[in-house]
C-alpha cells in the first residue's frame, strides 16, 4: 500500500515535470537578429572606375562608395544642352519677329515666281493654239500644262510665306516654342540626375556588407553594386506558431534573450497576417513543419545598436 502510494506520487511528479518542460518549450520563440539591408543599384551599365571603400568599412550618410564612368552620360548632357540653347534661340527669334532682310528676300522670290507663272501661262496658251492647229503633239500640250501648274503652285507658296512674315509670330507658335524649351530643360535636368547617380554614395549610415563588382568591371543596368547593413538598432525576425499568435500581438512587449549579450526589451513591430509553413531552421524541433506567422521585433534599451546581425535570439512574451 505504501509502495503504491509512492509510485503514484512519483508518476504524478514525473508527469508534472514533463508538462512543465513542454510548456517551457512552448513559451519562447527563436530567430535571428537582422539589420536593414540596403542594395544600391546602377542606373545604367557603365564600368566601375573607382572604388572608395572596402567590405566591412563603416560609412556615414553621403560617403562615396564607388564611381561609374560618366563619360558617355556627360557627352549626352552636352548634346542636350545644345538642343536647349537652340530652342531658346528659336523663342528669341519668334519674339523679335521676322527680319527686314527676310521680308525683302521673300518679296523678291514672289516677284520671280509670278514672272515664271506668267511665262508658263503664255507658253501654255501658245502650245494650246498649236495643238488646235495640229502643229503640237498631245505630249507637248501635257508638258506645258504641267509646267504652268508647277509655276502657279510655286507662286502661291511664296506668296503665303511672305504673308506669314508680314503677319509676324502667332501666340500659338510662341507657346509651342516655349514648350520645346521646357522639354529641353527637363531633359538636361534628367541627365544631371543620371550623372549624379553614377557616383554611388551611402544613403544612410551603415557598414559595407558586400561589393560584388571590382574596379574595371562593368555591371549590367539595375545590378546591385554595393550592399550595406544600416546602423541603428537591429530587429529580431522570428516565426510565431499559429497556436501562439494571440500571445504575440503587434505593439506588445516581449523579452529578447541574446546569448552572450544579455536580455533586452522588444516591441512586436509587425506580425504577418498570413500563416505559412515554418522554415526548417526557424523554430525548435517540435515546431518544424507547423503553420506560423513571420514577425519582426524592434529591440529597445542601451547597447542594442552594438549588437551584431546574424546571431540567434530567444523571444519570450511578457
Amino acid at each position: 500500500m505504501t509502495f503504491s502510494r509512492f509510485a503514484v506520487v512519483g508518476a504524478t511528479a514525473w508527469l508534472l515535470l514533463l508538462t512543465g518542460c513542454e510548456s517551457g518549450e512552448d513559451d519562447y520563440l527563436v530567430g535571428t537578429l537582422e539589420r536593414d539591408r540596403i542594395v544600391l543599384t546602377t542606373e545604367r551599365s557603365e564600368p566601375v572606375i573607382t572604388t572608395h571603400v572596402r567590405e566591412g568599412d563603416r560609412l556615414a550618410a553621403g560617403d562615396p562608395i564607388l564611381q561609374l564612368d560618366p563619360s558617355r552620360a556627360l557627352a549626352e548632357r552636352e548634346q542636350l544642352s545644345a538642343q536647349l540653347e537652340q530652342a531658346r534661340r528659336r523663342v528669341d527669334e519668334l519674339v523679335r519677329g521676322p527680319r527686314k532682310e527676310n521680308i525683302r528676300e521673300a518679296r523678291a522670290r514672289l516677284a520671280a515666281s509670278e514672272a515664271q507663272s506668267e511665262n508658263a501661262l503664255q507658253e501654255l496658251r501658245r502650245v494650246e493654239q498649236l495643238a488646235r492647229d495640229e502643229l503640237a503633239s498631245a505630249s507637248q500640250l501635257d508638258n506645258a500644262r504641267t509646267a504652268h501648274a508647277s509655276a502657279v503652285a510655286e507662286r502661291d507658296a511664296t506668296r503665303a510665306m511672305l504673308a506669314t512674315l508680314l503677319d509676324g509670330t502667332t501666340v500659338e507658335e510662341l507657346d509651342q516654342a516655349r514648350a520645346q524649351v521646357d522639354a529641353a530643360a527637363a531633359a538636361v535636368r534628367m541627365q544631371d540626375i543620371l550623372v549624379d547617380r553614377l557616383a554611388i554614395a551611402a544613403p544612410r549610415a551603415g557598414r559595407v556588407e558586400a561589393l560584388p563588382y571590382e574596379t574595371g568591371s562593368q555591371p549590367p543596368q539595375g545590378a546591385g553594386v554595393a550592399i550595406l547593413l544600416a546602423d541603428g538598432a537591429p530587429h529580431a525576425r522570428v516565426h510565431v506558431p499559429v497556436s501562439m499568435r494571440d500571445r504575440f500581438a503587434e505593439d506588445s512587449h516581449v523579452l529578447v534573450r541574446v546569448p552572450g549579450f544579455g536580455e533586452f526589451t522588444g516591441r512586436m513591430r509587425w506580425v504577418s497576417s498570413d500563416a505559412a509553413f515554418t522554415p526548417y531552421y526557424a523554430l525548435t524541433q517540435h515546431d518544424r513543419g507547423h503553420l506560423s506567422h513571420a514577425a519582426e521585433i524592434d529591440l529597445e534599451g542601451d547597447g542594442v545598436n552594438e549588437l551584431p546581425a546574424g546571431i540567434p535570439v530567444e523571444v519570450v512574451p511578457r
